[in-house]
Parts: structure tokens; C-alpha cells; sequence
């Protein structure tokens, strides 16, 4: 029978393959931004919010915060770096206007993290400090969980599918469940709050889904690439 530890961390494995591959879903739309040197409508705010709250969730799995967290590092250090990638791409293909507010607005994040990471490791003794990191990561993955509401409406209205592909939203739904276990093998509040929440709006948008894919047009069915600034689904965060 498998340990409490190995499950654990056969269990994070898992939930890093999937939070990989979620990274990684981008990259088609980033490969067009490339070939066409245009960012065309694309929105780079859910990409910036994604390298913050990486970079914090980067944090809270650090030995310094909350000890046994290797995996939370690990895959969000991975994700901040992709997303931190995706970026890049996007000010190397866009105007000087658009390209000055991404700059200011990673400084500002930057200046924020600094100053969040000076008062957990000075005002906070360490049995606190994943109190407050943790309060920091949720905080920022409940806001980021409103990204897919927008989607959500426009299936509704349209009654389309098109711009929320299932594999993204089963792997997605997939993630939270995943990350749910996880913080439940050995308690974990913060996790758990967010990939529960994340899990649940995962499965809301599956059941969207199925609602609304008899509806959609042929043409439009199975169509994964959609618009990069309309694809931003339930469950996308890493941790």
C-alpha cells in the first residue's frame, strides 16, 4: 500500500504533466504572432497576471515559506517562464504604445512582488508566512478565475462553442481535480481553495459545453485555435 508521501507526490506529478501541458497551450497562437509579426487583437493582460501569480505561487513552495512544496515550485517556475516567454514575443510584435504599457505594467508587478516578499520574510516568523503568501496566491487565482465569465456569456448568447475548445476545458476541469487531491493527501488550505474553486468552474464549463456543442455550426466545431483573446478558461492556473 502507498505511503501518505508517495501518493502525494505521484499525485503532484500528475498535476504537473497537466499544468505543463496547460502552459504550453498557448504556443500555436504564439507561433502565428511570429510567423505574421502582428499581435493582431491579442491581449496580453491574462499572460501578466499569469507571471504574477506564478511567481507567487513560485514563493509559497519555497523551503523558506512552507516546507515539502518542491512540486508547487517546480511547475510554477516552469509556467512563469513560459508566460514570461509568451510576453517577450508579444513586445518583440507590438506597437511602441502597447509595448510601453506591458513594460509598465511588469515593472509594477515587479515593485509589487519585491515589496510583498520583504514583509513576508521581515514582519512575518516563519509558521506565519505561509499564511500570508498563501492568503496572496488565492487572492490572485480567485481574480484570475473570472477570466473565463467572458467566454462563458459569449457561449451563451451565441450558442457556440467555438471559442472554448474541450480539450483546454477537460484539461483544465482535469488540473483542479488534480491539485484538489493533492492538497487534501496532506492538508493544504490555500491549494485547496484554489483548485477547488477551480475545479468546479471546469466543471461548469464542461456541462456549457455539452449545452451548447449541438448548437454550434460544423464549421466551427473542433475549431481549438480560437481567438487568443478570447480563449482564457476555468482551471488554467498551475497550482
Amino acid at each position: 500500500m502507498l505511503s501518505v508521501n508517495a501518493a502525494h507526490n505521484i499525485v503532484g506529478i500528475i498535476g504537473n504533466v497537466i499544468s505543463f501541458g496547460l502552459f504550453l497551450s498557448p504556443v500555436p497562437t504564439f507561433w502565428r504572432i511570429i510567423k505574421k509579426k502582428d499581435v493582431e487583437e491579442f491581449q496580453p493582460i491574462p499572460y501578466l497576471a499569469t507571471v504574477l501569480n506564478c511567481l507567487f505561487w513560485v514563493l509559497y513552495g519555497l523551503p523558506i515559506v512552507k516546507k515539502d512544496n518542491i512540486l508547487v515550485f517546480t511547475i510554477n517556475l516552469f509556467g512563469f517562464i513560459v508566460e514570461m516567454i509568451y510576453v517577450g514575443i508579444y513586445l518583440l510584435y507590438s506597437e511602441k504604445k502597447k509595448r510601453n504599457r506591458v513594460l509598465l505594467i511588469l515593472g509594477g508587478e515587479s515593485v509589487f512582488f519585491v515589496v510583498m516578499v520583504l514583509i513576508a520574510m521581515l514582519a512575518f516568523k516563519f509558521k506565519n508566512r505561509a499564511l500570508f503568501v498563501g492568503i496572496i496566491c488565492d487572492v490572485f487565482n480567485i481574480i484570475m478565475y473570472g477570466s473565463p465569465l467572458a467566454v462563458w456569456r459569449k457561449v451563451i448568447m451565441t450558442k457556440s462553442v467555438e471559442y472554448m475548445p474541450f480539450f483546454l476545458s477537460l484539461a483544465g476541469f482535469a488540473n483542479g481535480c488534480i491539485w484538489t487531491t493533492y492538497a487534501l493527501i496532506k492538508f493544504d488550505l490555500f491549494i485547496l481553495i484554489s483548485n477547488g474553486l477551480g475545479a468546479i468552474l471546469g466543471g461548469i464549463q464542461l456541462i456549457l459545453y455539452a449545452c451548447y456543442y449541438p448548437s454550434t455550426p460544423k464549421k466551427n466545431k473542433g475549431k481549438d485555435a480560437g481567438k487568443p483573446s478570447e480563449v482564457q478558461l476555468a482551471g488554467q492556473n498551475a497550482v
